[in-house]
């Protein structure tokens, strides 16, 4: 039977309950519970007795025993007479697992709470909860840290490296400092905790009743403008202040000055088109529950927490996000490039997968796919023998190729990271495409907006490439490579919400329905029962 102090249970109700990153100071360790002396003795047998007792947790069985073969089978949350501050903390974690975006239930918890409980006399087997503490931060671990297995990930088609982890290890790391339960950025990518805050903060706007539906007259209903008046004006004012777009709510119903910088704030993260007209579409949009946003943010996290923190370290890096429709080139740390993109169409999604770019080609050439020769030109080129001559396209080996020139489908320069799916980035002739909000127009490929600075950009330290032999190089008039000296890795991902460096959060299109299927498999009743 543990006994913790009132006092103590209050301060780490509060610490958890109300802020993930507080943490109790260092120099002021948690008052341990004091019970009669048991000895805590784990072996080969204790365990296997233990996993039949609590066959629910049998999935945790090699890790765990894996934990106590690298400790030497020693007890773990056992310090003298009390469970340790560590266990003390894993527990009330595990408390609030909600504030980590997990609708997961820890297997016999109602046992573990009656060692941490003072007002009942139940108290189990010292050695019961010393593996019961053990299997809870296999549990805790395995969902905040790895999220869902790597086999899964292929079936979904999330084909980023993997992440790989060490219960063990980590559980080490632990214990040398267990500030890390709270946040460590060597196990969880930095956009986790943001997205984290984020949570915090929609989930208290549902709490409170703040997410008023934004009333209009679907019949009657005409796109708003600067200076109109309405009460929908009024409603939508304060959910712009409500979110955070808006530093104050006047009640005004008027479209005044102050709205349009709040239209424009909210049209920013949302990744609309920007200008000062509030069509029905925007209206519906906001009046989406609440409650999606939340799940939106929940999803994301999960996303994360598949991301290995070495990924982001890197000195240089291409990141391209499909639902947001931009590229972004990290160097030393900064963004040192963005560009708006377009991305694969629903029958030619682009995948989500990493290379690394070991090239440039200027002024390159198309070969033409098969399945576009087929499916496309064949019939062209079969009404309008002129057709291959006026599109300045040619046989090349029985196959179809695009010459070099400023009407060519790659634009006038390519960037490829050799892969399986044959994906690769480039330059476009099609610039209007970009005024789309929603650009899937490609058969799979990333086409670069702002496909020459990213070259300028990339090659900007080598004094082979300066930008004088760039130009030429992209005149169109012939095919030239560049290789590249230090490849370069490129990470395409699917995230359709994000914080930003300034810690305002965008929510983006789910272009392919990721977000639906991911929702099903991690909080469908069907999935929460086959994880208990």
């Amino acid at each position: 039977m543990r006994n913790f102090t009132f006092l103590s249970i209050l301060i780490a109700t509060s610490f958890f309950a109300f802020s993930f990153k507080s943490f109790p100071d260092k120099n002021r360790s948690i008052d341990k519970a004091i019970v009669s002396y048991e000895e805590v003795t784990v072996n080969t047998t204790a365990i296997n007795a233990f996993f039949k007792k609590y066959p629910k947790l049998k999935k945790y069985q090699k890790d765990v025993e894996d934990i106590y073969k690298a400790k030497q089978y020693k007890s773990i949350w056992y310090d003298d007479k009390s469970i340790t501050e560590l266990g003390a903390l894993l527990y009330q974690k595990v408390n609030v697992l909600k504030d980590q975006g997990i609708e997961d239930k820890m297997p016999y918890k109602d046992v573990i709470d009656e060692a941490f409980n003072e007002s009942d006399n139940i108290d189990p087997p010292h050695i019961d909860t010393e593996l019961l503490l053990t299997s809870m931060y296999v549990f805790y671990a395995s969902n905040v840290y790895s999220g869902v297995d790597p086999a899964t990930l292929k079936k979904i088609g999330w084909f980023l490296p993997a992440k790989s982890i060490s219960y063990a290890r980590i559980l080490d790391s632990l214990i040398v400092d267990s500030d890390r339960l709270n946040e460590d950025d060597y196990l969880l990518f930095k956009q986790y905790y943001k997205l984290q805050d984020a949570l915090k903060k929609y989930r208290k706007i549902e709490k409170d009743g703040l997410w008023q539906k934004i009333t209009i007259d679907s019949a009657t209903y005409k796109d708003m403008r600067p200076d109109d008046t309405a009460i929908a004006i009024k409603q939508i004012r304060n959910r712009l202040f409500v979110v955070g777009d808006l530093n104050r709510d006047t009640g005004s119903d008027i479209y005044d000055e102050e709205l349009m910088l709040g239209i424009m704030k909210y049209k920013k993260r949302y990744n609309l088109k920007l200008n000062y007209v509030i069509t029905r579409d925007h209206i519906n949009q906001m009046n989406e529950p609440i409650g999606k946003r939340i799940r939106t943010i929940m999803l994301n996290m999960e996303r994360c927490r598949w991301i290995p923190t070495k990924l982001a370290r890197a000195q240089e890096f291409v990141m391209v996000n499909i639902p947001s429709f931009r590229l972004f080139y990290v160097k030393n740390d900064k963004i040192d490039l963005v560009s708006d993109i377009f991305v694969g169409n629903r029958m030619n999604e682009t995948v989500i997968f990493s290379g690394n770019m070991d090239r440039i080609v200027f002024s390159p050439y198309w070969n033409v796919p098969n399945s576009i020769v087929q499916n496309e030109l064949k019939s062209q080129i079969a009404s309008n023998k002129n057709y291959l001559a006026e599109h300045n396209m040619e046989w090349n080996g029985g196959k179809v190729r695009q010459k070099p020139g400023p009407k060519n489908s790659l634009g006038l320069v390519k960037f490829m990271f050799p892969n399986p799916n044959d994906i690769y980035m480039h330059d476009t002739p099609a610039k209007t495409l970009f005024d789309f909000e929603n650009r899937t127009f490609s058969h799979g490929c990333i086409n670069v907006k702002e496909a020459r600075q990213l070259a300028l950009h990339i090659l900007k330290d080598d004094p082979d490439w300066p930008v004088d032999k760039i130009d030429k190089a992209m005149s169109g008039e012939k095919e030239t490579t560049c290789m590249l000296k230090n490849k370069i890795p490129v990470y395409i991902g699917y995230f359709t919400c994000w914080v930003q460096e300034d810690g305002e959060i965008h929510f983006y299109p789910d272009v392919y329905g990721r977000d639906e299927s991911l929702d099903k498999l991690l909080y469908s009743s069907d999935a929460l029962t086959m994880k208990d």
